[in-house]
């Protein structure tokens, strides 16, 4: 059987890209296409593999500018030539999904999530934008957005990484999906006796990950916090942390699973799609204090592996810091690990074979997230 995996671009390792490699794992055959690769930032295993690009990737500064390529990604995904292929499956996040397939090969989609700035983040990007790119957003998106939703008439089965990425889809595209949630290697985690007073952020520094939010609080608590990450926002972030405030651009992953295990707790402030981090934290014996929406609905339980806050400002946060603080003494870290178990790989590898198989044979999408890892069984 041939497979084609088609992934949005590979210029860092994310979320979507450790997704990228568990699909590797179970189809090792599979040749990649994208739109663009940057070989040296993206792992062996990744670079092992036959990798396709588009002719985005001939353009100016593409591996730096990928995004500003956008309006042209969805004839850039139509001039791929899938021809042979018996197993297409599209990584989708930003436009993957779009290709024309075989008539007679079967296409998965598994859905990080449908493109954020296209729909339910559009006024915020838009607002974020310089003057030249908020001007032609609202023509340019109109024509993404018409394509995006047709497109979507391309696949033969969703899959959804979260129940919250399955409400969206069915809002965006008109299509149900069943739900696999994102392996989470949650043997690499393990806890320390060690534990410091220092909370701990760690993500890009852009818009909608609120490091800005998350500096903010600290900053009037005066609390110890390790910020970890960089982004476009990194410059002012830094500019507005207090002396508490410790920031680093990169930890390499020893450094970071020392600091999970160490922190008083993560810190969680994005309306995420689903969001291995809070998981990564669990499954090394630390809770987490989440904004309760999003992917942390499902991978945080409430007064057990975390706490919730339900706005994203500064005096919300500060509030759940302090009932963190409070609640600390009956956190048991062994509830926590066992929770995180249920992201474990075995179970993403299991469920995803169970849908390309009733694709390849041709059978009905399911009409329920079937597929979820959280539950007895799973």
């Amino acid at each position: 059987m041939r497979v084609a995996i088609i992934h949005y671009w590979l210029v860092a390792m994310r979320g979507g890209e450790r997704v990228l490699e568990r699909l590797l794992d179970l189809y090792p055959q599979a040749d990649i296409f994208t739109h663009v690769y940057d070989p040296a930032a993206v792992s062996q295993k990744i670079r092992n593999r036959n990798v396709k690009t588009t002719f985005i990737q001939k353009l100016p500064q593409a591996k730096k500018h990928y995004q500003k390529y956008l309006p042209l990604m969805p004839m850039a995904l139509e001039g791929l030539d899938l021809r042979g292929y018996d197993l297409v499956i599209s990584s989708e996040s930003g436009p993957a999904k779009g290709v024309i397939s075989p008539p007679s090969a079967a296409h998965v989609c598994y859905c990080h999530s449908p493109m954020r700035y296209l729909w339910d983040h559009y006024h915020d990007y838009r607002s974020q934008a310089g003057a030249v790119a908020r001007a032609a957003m609202p023509l340019m998106f109109h024509y993404m957005r018409g394509w995006d939703a047709t497109s979507a008439n391309r696949v033969d089965a969703f899959i959804a990484n979260s129940e919250f990425i399955r409400k969206r889809i069915a809002k965006s595209w008109g299509r149900d999906a069943v739900v696999v949630h994102p392996p989470v290697d949650t043997d690499l985690f393990t806890p320390s006796t060690e534990v410091s007073d220092r909370y701990l952020w760690v993500g890009q520094m852009t818009p909608y990950k609120r490091a800005g939010l998350v500096a903010d609080a600290f900053t009037k608590l005066g609390l110890p916090l390790l910020m970890v990450g960089a982004g476009e926002l990194a410059k002012d972030i830094a500019k507005r942390a207090g002396p508490n405030i410790q920031i680093v651009e990169r930890l390499n992953f020893d450094e970071l699973r020392k600091a999970y295990a160490s922190c008083r707790a993560l810190i969680f402030p994005p309306e995420e799609d689903f969001g291995i981090i809070p998981v990564e934290a669990n499954a090394s014996g630390r809770p987490v204090i989440a904004y309760g929406r999003g992917g942390a609905l499902e991978t945080i339980v409430d007064k057990e592996t975390g706490l919730f806050f339900h706005e994203q400002t500064p005096d919300a946060l500060i509030a759940a810091v302090e009932a963190c603080e409070n609640w600390l003494a009956d956190f048991r870290p062994a509830a926590a690990m066992e929770n995180a178990k249920r992201f474990a790989p075995h179970h993403f590898d299991r469920n995803i074979r169970a849908v390309v198989e009733r694709s390849l044979a041709g059978g009905a999408p399911a009409k329920a997230p079937v597929f979820a890892s959280a539950g007895a069984g799973n």
